[in-house]
């Protein structure tokens, strides 16, 4: 813990913290790199958010689709041990009061279960895992989530041709996650670390809204989410955001933004850019997963890795990447590990 937190306040920890997260991992590659930890300082607990978990069963099965109401509260089909799914209807749809839609309370003991599903089998996961990795709660944003229970393509246009509608849907969604997220420091007590909040709500060039909707429909709710949860006594909250932020950046910051994540190259983001621009920002990520670890060569990977390590030898950066999906051949990921560990070893 105390490595991630060096970091972020701006001081030199004894090497460069890590985050990086797995979309799988093959007992080839345990062999090769041990335990979770080696790869990571850092991890995300997860509470169950949704709108509408008492809503969850499955309606029907036909051959090897799945018709089922998830925790959102949206009819999704789906094929049997399939990633993604088709929405079929959602629990805010047009013509429905959002005012009158009343989500589940944000205080069911069921929400911040891990482990075997107890308290006291949390508690004791909890303890296990502060002793390996640096614990951060999280909650989705108000975009992202508005989507869940409007429609993605519903809400967008309700930005554009209802500005008030939208807001008063991001609003509800927001103090619903807000409550989540209050509920997550005080259980997990997290307070020493903090919140990230997920809000994937940009593409490669640039957000799915413009700024002048984000700050009149969404800023609002960021204010609220951070500053509540500062007051709290969250020493950080941090955004997860897929995408080109950049036109954001201003508004959020000044919202209270502490660090975004992961800070994708192919989208424009720029870490040596962003520390130019905003010094105080943390930066988590900044490794290229989608072309550099990719396609290499070597020594472009090392090359990227170097110049990151260097841009966080005093602090404020946390290197790693969006994830590592099968794509990134073992020989490429286990030259970046190796040389983090070992050229990001500021105390050797």
């Amino acid at each position: 813990m105390q490595r991630v937190l060096t970091s972020c306040r701006f001081k030199r920890p004894d090497r460069i913290p890590r985050f990086d997260t797995l979309w799988e991992y093959p007992q080839s590659w345990q062999e090769i790199f041990g335990d979770l930890e080696n790869l990571s300082d850092i991890t995300i607990w997860v509470p169950n958010e949704a709108t509408f978990p008492s809503r969850a069963r499955i309606i029907k099965e036909e051959n090897d689709l799945i018709y089922e109401i998830e925790d959102w509260g949206r009819l999704i089909r789906r094929r049997r041990d399939a990633y993604f799914y088709e929405v079929l209807e959602v629990p805010i749809p047009p013509g429905t009061d959002p005012e009158t839609v009343a989500f589940d309370p944000p205080d069911l003991d069921s929400r911040y279960l891990m482990g075997e599903k107890t308290l006291q089998d949390t508690s004791r996961l909890l303890e296990e895992t502060r002793q390996k990795f640096c614990i951060f709660g999280k909650t989705g944003g108000p975009y992202l989530r508005s989507t869940f229970v409007r429609g993605e393509t519903q809400f967008l246009m309700d930005m554009a041709s209802d500005p008030p509608l939208a807001k008063t849907i991001a609003d509800k969604v927001a103090d619903h996650l807000l409550a989540v997220g209050l509920q997550e420091l005080e259980r997990w007590k997290i307070h020493q670390t903090g919140i990230w909040i997920y809000d994937d709500m940009a593409a490669n060039r640039g957000p799915m809204f413009s700024p002048n909707s984000f700050e009149k429909i969404l800023l609002p709710a960021y204010r609220k989410m951070i500053r509540a949860y500062k007051e709290a006594g969250a020493a950080y909250v941090f955004l997860h955001s897929d995408g080109n932020i950049n036109p954001l950046l201003d508004m959020l910051i000044d919202a209270g933004i502490d660090g975004i994540n992961p800070i994708e190259r192919r989208a424009g983001m720029d870490p040596f850019d962003l520390r130019r621009r905003y010094p105080h920002l943390i930066l988590i990520g900044g490794m290229d997963n989608t072309g550099t670890l990719i396609h290499g060569p070597i020594e472009r990977i090392l090359d990227e890795a170097r110049s990151l390590i260097d841009l966080g030898r005093d602090g404020g950066l946390v290197i790693g990447t969006h994830s590592i999906s099968p794509e990134i051949p073992l020989h490429h990921f286990r030259a970046y590990h190796e040389f983090v560990k070992e050229y990001g070893n500021f105390d050797g």
